[in-house]
């Protein structure tokens, strides 16, 4: 599993050109998007948590909303809230930590 961005692959190639074009491919290739989706800590955990128990996207946006999340369970953030829960990886608003589900056995 890769934490890195596109942008970290891209510095690191600027910084060493040594190595050979295929090996930058497969990592920039498994690297994730610059442009995660940036969540609380508390949303991601209920994502976690959720996606564990085999909950709908809406089902687990209804059940955001009504509990202690719902400050943040805006009409402003749903779209950001769908892309995490897609995706499968955001960034922690509070740390920058890069989260990313594991897959299931």
């Amino acid at each position: 599993m890769s934490n890195e961005t596109k942008q970290d692959v891209f510095n690191a190639l600027m910084a060493d050109m040594s190595h050979g074009s295929e090996q930058w491919r497969a990592r920039y290739d498994a690297a994730f998007p610059d442009n995660l989706p940036v969540i609380p800590k508390a949303v991601g955990d209920v994502i976690v948590k959720l996606k564990h128990k085999k909950f709908s996207l809406s089902g687990t946006m209804s059940y955001a909303a009504v509990v202690s999340l719902s400050p943040w369970m805006t009409f402003e953030h749903e779209d950001t809230f769908a892309l995490a829960w897609v995706l499968g990886v955001w960034r922690v608003e509070e740390t920058g930590e890069i989260v990313k589900l594991e897959e299931e056995k």
